[in-house]
């Protein structure tokens, strides 16, 4: 089928000129920071080989520890000529010249000019930012003091006024109404909730708007949305065989979690530990699928021990990384080459994680389930109910079946002659017969009871299977009997959680091999950080604790750096996954600092953070980009205008079932099945072990949110792009534009439909064709057209009217994707023509993005 869609409005594509902090920043600060401008290029250049890792350590030479440097000549504090550091970085002799030639590495001018100034001032080091704990700052001295809101306003315009920049004006209340829908719930506003947004002059509208979006049942699905990437999560294993498993029950208790503001430290510690508190819930327990989300192999090559230790070393690096922002990856199987985490570091900590009592081999439970030891086996209420009629069903059959061998028994004993003949059937045994010969009034009634029972026994062992395994009867009992066990193994939920009950050895492993143990470890916490607090307890749970200890450096700061990149497209770091020796300096140290004691006090209520960035003018401002920030700060480091953000295809495609009328609003359940390409899953049936066939979903569940779509890890679900793997943690997005986005955003089943439905209601709506248009343009793009756009969209509707005139079968086409029947009562043409002009607007690009 072809069909014209006659514009889009497509985002231009800029050459990228970098902001640099730490530029902006030096207008501030004369004297060398050792942590901002120092550390990053010895870090980058020097420490691979000159840095804590001995194996890798050249001419026993360690720039990271300030006093080794100085006793081995490299430093001489304030005296250049006699610093080794200098004359080696200055040289052009290739022997002698540092970096080496052959490291592929180079400092510049102005990364010389630094080091230099930094010697010459005294080389004094500090110690990482992000290992000292924080303190709350003060909050700085701002002009403009009625700009500022709460806190985070003057951090921001402290900064801006040092520059002599000037924030943004507040953008729009049709912006703001969908910035905070698509931020906060993920759903659109609808035309009359932008209205009455538009037309509110409570000065606490928008304050109100914040409580009603934060209050909603969708809050928790959309902001579950980082959270399951970061975690990994699926509903399948990966590898070959891929088997579905039941983690949804995990990812339901995220949403709820997140609904109910479950306060960081527990939604932390049940999630790492929630089956080690003392009487532990069902909810706690689910709450430990985090750490089960891992990747699981059950091909037939693969071995047990050793898959259970890839998935051990995933879940040290997605915990190092979820809530410790370090890079714990790489010291599996040596000293960290940057940062202080040493291999006895990383074993320490897996040794937590070594206790649970899995195999590494996933059990098959159905053709399609497998799962590994520990699971809970929780079956629903209507699992309850359909086991229940199954039981009746079978306890039907097997009266029936006993009624029938009864039937058979009575004839089959008529036929046994008095000699111990049998008409059919194996001959008795001997002690029957003679029981046999004696006459029926000579026997006493032990050896009449003996008679009966044998000849019941044999019957039943001999005679009985021979003359029923063929029988309706026993055929439909047997039928019955495995579809109750199929059920159960197909259909009773078993998510798999984590437990203590082994009490397994841990070894530091040599260059991370699980066949070559070393030296035994027992649980501790990175040596380089606050030590655990002796009335701890030395596993999961008193991990748990100790991250929220008031002395731990790393995890409120990375949370509430995850929270900025969220709200903002980039974090205060930008490496949100490191903050370690290479991480970004922040921008906004002392905002990064206030945020983390603020989250802290706040009770680590995840709510309060969110409510108050958006309550921020920072968070309000127009996203309007002018030439200063075009030139100077692109990436909006400094936050002198709001952030535009292209939404996430998962929002997207709520987006445009929400604007259709046509999304499922439930919350939670078993994953759905929706449009998907035929034979999507064909390349995964390579056995005849399993059946790959995709099991497209019916009704309403074709329109669920698309946080409950079936997550397959070997074939993610395609209209879902720009989304992570779900195979290992990725805690910072990665947003792109290609041509393949928008032939999804236009071609796929839901999209159009979506469209069709749009224009359906406009056309059921009004008989004006303008007002058709304004319509549909509000419900997806959240604002009133202007005039000039409503002209510009008549015209395209007026030509793509012209084109179906010329092809009524290509209109019947169009107007028949998707599973809903359309409304046969609308002239297929118009009705054709505004659904191609609806596909439209659901991908101009003030559709696509969060302004």
């Amino acid at each position: 089928m072809r069909f014209s869609v006659f514009f889009l409005l497509l985002s231009s594509i800029a050459v990228a000129i970098e902001f640099s902090p730490r530029a902006a920043c030096a207008q501030a600060e004369k004297k060398i920071s050792f942590n901002r401008e120092i550390r990053p290029i010895l870090s980058e250049n020097c420490f691979y080989c000159h840095g804590q890792d001995a194996n890798k350590r050249e001419s026993d030479l360690r720039l990271d520890v300030r006093e080794l440097a100085i006793e081995h000549g490299a430093i001489d504090p304030g005296q250049l000529e006699s610093s080794l550091l200098i004359e080696r970085i200055q040289s052009t002799d290739p022997a002698v010249m540092m970096p080496p030639p052959n490291s592929n590495r180079r400092l510049s001018d102005e990364q010389i000019r630094l080091l230099k100034q930094w010697v010459a001032e005294g080389a004094g080091y500090q110690e990482h930012w992000a290992f000292v704990a924080p303190q709350r700052p003060t909050e700085p001295d701002v002009k403009d003091s009625q700009w500022c809101r709460n806190p985070i306003d003057r951090f921001v315009l402290a900064k801006l006024e040092a520059l002599d920049w000037q924030p943004a004006p507040i953008a729009d209340r049709a912006t703001l109404i969908k910035r905070l829908s698509a931020d906060l719930v993920g759903l659109p506003p609808s035309p009359a909730a932008v209205a009455a947004f538009v037309a509110d002059d409570d000065p606490a509208a928008y304050e109100k708007l914040v409580d009603e979006l934060l209050s909603s049942p969708h809050y928790g699905e959309r902001l579950a949305l980082p959270w399951l990437d970061a975690a990994r999560y699926s509903d399948s294993n990966g590898f070959q065989q891929d088997g579905d498993n039941w983690q949804w029950m995990w990812r339901d208790w995220v949403v709820k979690a997140l609904n109910e503001d479950l306060s960081f430290d527990q939604f932390t510690t049940w999630q790492l530990a929630g089956d080690l508190l003392p009487n532990a819930t069902t909810e706690q327990q689910i709450a430990t699928g985090f750490n089960r989300n891992h990747l699981l192999n059950g091909e037939g090559g693969a071995i047990a021990e050793e898959q259970r230790f890839n998935g051990l070393f995933d879940r040290v690096d997605t915990t190092a990384t979820n809530w410790l922002g370090l890079t714990m990856a790489c010291a599996q199987c040596h000293d960290h080459k940057y940062d202080p985490t040493t291999q006895q570091d990383y074993y320490r900590l897996l040794d937590a994680f070594n206790q649970a009592p899995e195999s590494g081999a996933p059990r098959q439970f159905s053709t399609r389930i497998r799962v590994d030891q520990p699971i809970l086996e929780l079956p629903t209420e209507e699992n309850k109910l359909r086991i229940a009629e199954f039981e009746i069903q079978i306890a039907g059959a097997q009266a029936e079946w006993h009624r029938l061998v009864d039937e058979a028994f009575a004839t089959w004993q008529g036929g046994v002659e008095s000699n111990g003949a049998v008409v059919d059937g194996p001959a008795l045994p001997d002690p029957l017969i003679e029981v046999l010969k004696t006459p029926a009034g000579d026997r006493t009634e032990d050896r009449q009871k003996l008679l009966v029972a044998g000849l019941r026994q044999h019957f039943d062992e001999q005679v009985r299977d021979a003359q029923f395994k063929d029988t309706a009867a026993v055929k439909k009992l047997a039928n019955l009997k495995a579809e109750l066990a199929n059920y159960r193994g197909d259909q009773i939920p078993r998510p798999m959680i984590m437990s203590d009950e082994n009490n397994r050895e841990t070894q530091v492993l040599d260059r991370g091999e699980y066949l070559k143990p070393l030296e035994k470890v027992t649980f501790d916490v990175p040596q380089f950080l606050p030590p655990l607090a002796a009335d701890l307890p030395r596993n999961r749970l008193g991990f748990a604790r100790w991250l929220f200890a008031p002395e731990n450096p790393l995890t409120a700061r990375v949370q509430v750096n995850r929270m900025w990149q969220y709200f903002f497209g980039t974090g205060i770091v930008k490496t949100s996954e490191d903050f370690g020796l290479q991480s970004e300096y922040p921008v906004h140290p002392e905002l990064l600092d206030w945020l983390a004691i603020e989250f802290r006090e706040s009770g680590w209520s995840m709510k309060h953070m969110h409510r108050l960035i958006v309550t921020s003018n920072t968070y309000r401002q127009s996203s309007r980009m002018t030439e200063k920030h075009r030139q100077q700060d692109q990436e909006n480091r400094l936050h002198a205008r709001g952030s535009r953000l292209r939404m996430p295809s998962l929002l997207l495609r709520d987006w445009a079932l929400d604007s259709a009328g046509l999304l499922n609003h439930r919350i939670g359940g078993r994953p759905v099945y929706p449009y998907q390409p035929d034979a999507v899953w064909e390349a995964l049936a390579i056995t005849k072990e399993r059946d790959f066939t995709y099991p497209a979903s019916s009704g309403d569940d074709l329109y669920r949110r698309s946080i409950y779509t079936f997550w397959r890890r070997t074939v993610g679900p395609t209209n879902m792009f720009d989304t992570a793997n779900r195979q290992t943690c990725r805690v910072r997005s990665g947003i792109t534009s290609t041509p393949l986005h928008a032939l999804t955003t236009l071609n796929d089943p839901t999209w159009v439909e979506a469209a069709r439905m749009i224009a359906q209601r406009s056309l059921e709506q009004s008989g004006d064709i303008n007002a058709q248009i304004q319509l549909a343009f509000q419900h997806v793009v959240c604002r009133v057209a202007t005039d000039r756009e409503i002209d510009q969209m008549r015209t395209a509707l007026d030509r793509q009217v012209e084109f179906f005139k010329q092809d009524l079968a290509a209109a019947e086409a169009f107007l028949a994707v998707g599973s809903i029947p359309r409304n046969k009562s609308l002239d297929a043409i118009q009705h054709a023509a505004l659904t191609a002009l609806c596909l439209a607007i659901l991908n101009f690009d003030e559709a696509l993005t969060r302004e």
